[in-house]
């Protein structure tokens, strides 16, 4: 069973909905899904943007685990697939995108959630992780470690030195920052298509079909 973990914020629910189910109808093998929210951690434009590294310490630092931002997310293909990826050598394994300036200054446009788009270091590598929960990088993560964490240095996983690995770039398509949008995950950061900003941002055709299958009901 894959255990995969997935940011909810309730302001974009209807993304964490479509995103679980192109999971879920692509996928060869069960799949435990956790929604992550904020759990008492700080937060930032999002919800969960502290309590995705709670990941090992959930899993009880055994095994493996995936997080996924979900909620601006569409997953094209098995999951299964990113999990044979595992490689215990890592505590983590990442898509590592180039440093770069975002083209969206403000992200969520037109929302509730709107807000500061600020470029860091090693923007997005964090977006989808590869947990190695047993890895000795996490055993310090308890929720009382990070409630004073550093957003910034946890983003930008300095804390794991040469302990980051690689996953292949189709595994994170940041389709509205100019990549392809095609993929194993299609990635829109700014917003997700179903807030009107964005409705017809890159790669939208592929969301709003996705919907539109999530709601088919005959």
């Amino acid at each position: 069973m894959i255990r995969l973990f997935c940011g909810y914020d309730e302001r974009e629910a209807i993304g964490f909905h479509v995103f679980v189910d192109s999971v879920i109808r692509r996928a060869t093998v069960p799949v435990a899904f956790t929604p992550l929210s904020a759990m008492g951690m700080p937060v930032g434009s999002n919800s969960f943007t502290v309590s995705r590294f709670l990941v090992p310490y959930l899993c009880g630092f055994k095994g493996s685990a995936i997080f996924m931002d979900g909620s601006d997310m569409l997953l094209g293909t098995d999951i299964a697939k990113l999990a044979a990826s595992f490689n215990t050598e890592f505590a983590v394994q990442v898509v590592q995108h180039p440093d770069y300036d975002t083209r969206h200054p403000r992200k969520y446009v037109g929302t509730g959630m709107e807000a500061e788009n600020r470029n860091y270091p090693r923007k997005n590598w964090a977006s989808v992780m590869l947990f190695n929960c047993e890895h000795p990088v996490w055993q310090d993560f308890t929720p009382q470690c990070l409630a004073s964490y550093p957003v910034g240095d946890l983003l930008s996983l300095r804390f794991a030195g040469e302990d980051v690995g690689l996953l292949h770039p189709r595994w994170n398509r940041l389709v509205d920052e100019g990549q392809p949008a095609a993929g194993n995950v299609l990635h829109w950061t700014g917003g997700i298509p179903a807030f009107e900003h964005y409705r017809d941002a890159p790669g939208a055709e592929f969301w709003h079909a996705a919907r539109a299958q999530m709601e088919q009901t005959a």
